[in-house]
């Protein structure tokens, strides 16, 4: 099984963000939205939604349109294939191939692929300049913009919201708590700042582990899981401490796989 966290640049028009969810239900895990992003992150299974979801966004979304902090590409800004259970990387470069290949030839929106050839941060710093893209054409869609189609390992995507921080503040922070295992970025989100992270070697680096690491340089606000996590994320942290660090297993892929399992089978 292979999932697909795709980002799509829109998630302050909710009764948009459920019109696309509802293209993917039997497929979705997890719908996250922020408004200040105008972000939402589907986390889905399987190859098929993600066609479906990115055909479907890129008709109802124009990009010159929008405004939010998050950095982005395009309308459907980066689509992650994953290895699951009984799915290998192999798997996950094919479906990525294969995606980008259908993008273009179905929807005319240019491809940068990360994973072993470069990171993500890479292909959005060089996008269009000295990097051009690895399917279609050398500028970007008109509405759409570009995709980033990736594969790679699971990692846990992690907002912290700092009170009473200044922007230059948080780009500090940012500074001291990047890593090989820890990417980051400081934001304005609203009249919060905000730390956004992915967090890409959880056996390094968890959850816990930046909290306390922010914490001890500024005041959190709150912390938020981003999609979801996976039960080896939650093993070393104190069942306490999951609902302030935004976790819990209902929130883990495992739980969530499970449930779609059953409601799938109760549908048939």
């Amino acid at each position: 099984m292979l999932e697909c966290v795709v980002n799509v640049s829109q998630g302050s028009d909710r009764t948009l963000v459920e019109a696309l969810a509802s293209r993917v239900s039997r497929d979705l895990l997890d719908l996250h939205s922020d408004p200040d992003h105008n972000r939402s992150v589907f986390t889905l299974v399987g190859e098929l939604a993600p066609r479906v979801l990115a055909r479907a966004a890129v008709s109802k979304i124009n990009l010159p349109d929008h405004t939010g902090v998050h950095p982005r590409l395009g309308v459907v800004d980066v689509v992650p294939f994953v290895p699951l259970a009984e799915s290998t990387m192999a798997d996950a470069l094919r479906a990525r191939n294969e995606f980008a290949a259908w993008a273009v030839d179905t929807l005319h929106v240019p491809c940068f692929f990360y994973g072993p050839e470069r990171s993500l941060p890479y292909v959005r710093k060089h996008a269009f300049g000295s990097l051009m893209p690895d399917v279609g054409t050398s500028t970007p869609h008109p509405t759409a913009g570009a995709i980033c189609v990736g594969a790679r390992p699971i990692l846990v995507a992690y907002n912290i919201w700092l009170a009473h921080t200044t922007l230059t503040q948080a780009h500090a922070i940012v500074a001291l708590v990047r890593s090989d295992s820890v990417r980051a970025l400081a934001l304005q989100a609203g009249q919060f700042t905000q730390i956004s992270m992915n967090l890409i070697d959880i056996n390094v680096t968890g959850p816990a582990d930046v909290y306390n690491f922010v914490a001890s340089h500024a005041t959190i606000e709150r912390a938020e899981l981003v999609g979801l996590a996976t039960a080896q994320t939650l093993a070393p942290i104190a069942r306490t401490d999951w609902s302030q660090l935004d976790l819990g297993v209902e929130k883990t892929i495992e739980w969530r796989i499970a449930t779609r399992a059953r409601k799938l089978l109760r549908a048939d």
